[in-house]
C-alpha cells in the first residue's frame, strides 16, 4: 500500500511539473522571429546620415512585415551612459530585436545581452563573431578609406584650381576607435599613396562628434598648413570642415553618405555607406527568421553596401575628366577582384 501511494505521489508530482514547465515562459531561440523592433542611436539621429538611413531602413522593413510600431531611442553623445541606457531599453520588455550602429556597439550589446538572454542584437557597422545574441555586419572601410584617399590624392597631386604644390591631405576625425586607427585611416593612407608615395597625411581630432566650431577650427589651420583636400569623418562637426573649405577655396572629399549638396564645387566626391539597404535587409532577415544569430560578416563594393557616387552630376561637373577616369579605372579593379582591399580582422 505504502509503495502504491508513493508512485500516485511520484505521478502527480511529475505531472505538476510537466504543467508548470508548459506555462512557463520560453526561452527564445537563436531562430526565434523577433517582432517588436527598437532602434538604438549611440549618439543622435539629426545630422548623421548613417544613424538616420539605419532608422529608415528598420522602419521599411518593420513595416513590410506589419508589426507594431519601430520605436527610436538616441542615446546621445556621451558613451560612458550607452550601456546604462542600453540597459533601460531592453529592460522594459517591450522590444525583442534591437537594430544599432557604432563599431563599439557590438561588446555593448553582448555584455547587456547576458542580463537578458532572450534579447537579440542586430549591430550594423560593428565586428564580433560567437555571440549567440547578436548578428554583426561590418563595412569594408578599407575599401571605403582607400577610395576615399585615391581621390584626395588625384587632387592633391593635381592641376585643379583648388590644388597647390604641397602634396598635403587633411584627415579629420571624431575620434580615435579601432576601425577608425586600423581600418580606415590605413586604408586611406594606402590610397593616398598609391596616387603618390610623398603625399603627406594631417591629421587633426576633434574629440568628439558633434563640434563643428573645432571642425572649422582645425580645416582652417590644416589648409593654413598647405592642406588642399580634407577627408573629414567626425558627424555634425564635418559642417565645420566644409564652411572652412568654402572659405578658403579648398576641397573636400566625404565619407559615409551623399553629402554633395553641403557645398557643390567643394564636395568633390562621395564614398558612401548604403546604410539604409543593410540596414532593412537584415532587419526584414530577423523577423522572418532568417538571420544567422552569432555570425558576423563583412560586406563591401562587390556585395553593393559600399558604394563610390561616380554618377553624380555633381561629381562630374567637379573633378576634371583625366581624374574621373583614374577612378574608374581604380573602381574596375576593386569590382573585379583584380584589386583585393582586405579588412584586418586579425587586429581585432
Amino acid at each position: 500500500m505504502r509503495n502504491r501511494n508513493r508512485v500516485f505521489i511520484v505521478a502527480v508530482a511529475a505531472m505538476a511539473l510537466a504543467f508548470l514547465f508548459d506555462c512557463a515562459p520560453k526561452a527564445k531561440s537563436a531562430s526565434a522571429n523577433p517582432s517588436r523592433v527598437a532602434v538604438f542611436i549611440p549618439g543622435v539621429r539629426a545630422g548623421n546620415a548613417i544613424y538616420d538611413t539605419m532608422v529608415k531602413g528598420a522602419e521599411r522593413a518593420v513595416k513590410e512585415a506589419g508589426a507594431t510600431g519601430l520605436k527610436v531611442f538616441e542615446a546621445g553623445f556621451n558613451q560612458a551612459e550607452w550601456e546604462e541606457k542600453l540597459t533601460s531599453l531592453v529592460a522594459t520588455g517591450e522590444y525583442d530585436l534591437i537594430v544599432t550602429s557604432n563599431p563599439s556597439m557590438p561588446e555593448l550589446c553582448a555584455k547587456v545581452g547576458k542580463a537578458f538572454p532572450k534579447e537579440r542584437f542586430l549591430c550594423l557597422d560593428g565586428y564580433l563573431p560567437d555571440e549567440a545574441q547578436l548578428h554583426t555586419v561590418l563595412y569594408n572601410q578599407t575599401e571605403q578609406g582607400y577610395v576615399a584617399g585615391y581621390l584626395a590624392g588625384l587632387v592633391t597631386t593635381g592641376t585643379m584650381k583648388g590644388s597647390n604644390a604641397a602634396k598635403k591631405a587633411g584627415l579629420v576625425i571624431g575620434q580615435h576607435y579601432p576601425v577608425m586607427d586600423k581600418v580606415i585611416v590605413p586604408g586611406f593612407e594606402a590610397g593616398l599613396r598609391a596616387v603618390d608615395p610623398g603625399i603627406a597625411v594631417d591629421e587633426r581630432v576633434v574629440g568628439n562628434w558633434y563640434d563643428a566650431a573645432k571642425g572649422q577650427a582645425l580645416a582652417k589651420d590644416q589648409i593654413g598648413a598647405g592642406v588642399d583636400v580634407i577627408l573629414p569623418i567626425c558627424g555634425g562637426a564635418a559642417t565645420g570642415v566644409y564652411k572652412a573649405a568654402i572659405e578658403a577655396g579648398a576641397y573636400v572629399v566625404v565619407f559615409d553618405a551623399d553629402q554633395f549638396a553641403q557645398a557643390p564645387g567643394v564636395v568633390l566626391g562621395c564614398v558612401i555607406l548604403k546604410q539604409e539597404e543593410l540596414a532593412y535587409s537584415r532587419t526584414k532577415a530577423a523577423m522572418e527568421g532568417k538571420l544567422a544569430w552569432g555570425k558576423a560578416e563583412v560586406v563591401g563594393m562587390a556585395d553593393g553596401y559600399v558604394a563610390f557616387l561616380d554618377k553624380a552630376p555633381e561629381y562630374i561637373a567637379a573633378v576634371q575628366p583625366e581624374l574621373r577616369a583614374k577612378m574608374a579605372e581604380l573602381l574596375g579593379r576593386i569590382s573585379s577582384g583584380t584589386l583585393r582591399l582586405e579588412v584586418p580582422l586579425s587586429r581585432f
